[in-house]
């Protein structure tokens, strides 16, 4: 159980409070462009009906459900959607709430001292985070189908001559992101912005954290400066950016949430869910989505690393995993026969 986080204070270049977020997935294409940011007002979902068609992934532990249906059918062969459906965390205040008074409850079993119950809470306290992604695409799909994972290692060559092209490839459209360091969206959602444009960034709570409680805090880093897509493409030249980002990200949560930098994990993903730089900030004890080994490169080791070698991360072989359907992986390993 987790406690509640405290309330903001100010700080030098802060921008905004941070408002209370609304989906909880790592698909940045399901934010809005200013609409609804940061507010708690009566929403309708963006479409008519909503019969299922598969369920793409689930997981009992994590308590999330991915869906996709068809919507809009009364209007025509309908579209595609995907929604995600996630139990929220429980907050000090709310258990207490709970438990008094006469709860509705039904007995599941009962043995000497222990038993179990079902508990059905009132309305309040039974939210479910929803994330809508509309109209979906086949991509969006197989994003979110489970799929058997394969590890990789990309050398420096293979990034150069084959993970380069290929994501040049892509149209991976990151407008939302140029949206958020302008102040088009999500303005009153940036908890800290150093303003510099070369070596300056915003720091903003992730959509996976309600910010309700500090167990799974979890906060973006977002650089500025533009044209840095990943970990590949650091150099010495970019030393005071990373420096600026951990010591004054961990200043901020500081002061912001009373986390200290040893209570925080602060890494980079290699590969990124988007190419434009940006860094993790989360809670140590939060087991956070792609904080493995397999994915994660803390910041200070990146730091350290190019400070011995600025060239390290154009020459280093990284490893990392691939979805058995991702056409990265059948390049990387076709190059590797060769």
């Amino acid at each position: 159980m987790a406690d509640a986080a405290p309330p903001p204070s100010k700080r030098k270049r802060e921008v905004a409070a941070a408002g209370e977020d609304a989906p909880g997935t790592e698909d940045k294409e399901a934010r809005t462009a200013g609409v609804g940011n940061g507010t708690a007002a009566p929403a309708h979902l963006p479409f008519s009906g909503f019969r299922v068609q598969k369920v793409l992934r689930e997981s009992a532990r994590d308590k999330i459900l991915f869906l996709h249906g068809k919507v809009n059918e009364a209007s025509g062969d309908g579209e595609d959607a995907i929604v995600i459906l996630e139990k929220t965390p429980f907050q000090v205040e709310q258990v207490a709430q709970l438990l008094t008074g006469s709860p509705e409850l039904q007995l599941q079993f009962s043995n000497d001292i222990y038993s179990t119950y079902h508990l059905f809470p009132p309305r309040q306290l039974s939210d479910v985070k929803t994330t809508v992604v509309y109209p979906a695409t086949e991509k969006h799909l197989q994003k979110y189908l489970r799929q058997d994972l394969h590890l990789v290692r990309e050398t420096g060559g293979d990034y150069k001559n084959v993970t380069l092209p290929h994501l040049e490839s892509q149209s991976l459209s990151i407008q939302w992101v140029y949206n958020i360091l302008d102040k088009k969206a999500e303005a009153d959602r940036i908890v800290f912005e150093n303003p510099d444009p070369a070596d300056g960034f915003v720091l903003i709570p992730d959509l996976k954290w309600n910010q309700q409680q500090l167990d799974d805090l979890y906060l973006i880093a977002i650089c500025h400066r533009r044209g840095i897509r990943s970990l590949r493409d650091l150099t010495a030249e970019h030393l005071p950016l990373l420096r600026n980002i951990l010591r004054e990200g961990q200043e901020a949560i500081l002061q912001r949430y009373q986390v200290k930098g040893d209570r925080l994990r602060v890494y980079l993903h290699y590969l990124p869910s988007y190419y434009h730089l940006h860094v993790h900030f989360t809670a140590l004890g939060f087991e956070a989505p792609g904080s493995g080994v397999e994915r994660a490169h803390l910041l200070a080791e990146v730091i350290e690393n190019l400070e011995r070698d600025p060239e390290h991360y154009q020459q280093r072989t990284l490893t990392f995993a691939l979805r058995a359907d991702d056409p990265l992986l059948r390049l990387l390993q076709e190059a590797q026969k060769s």
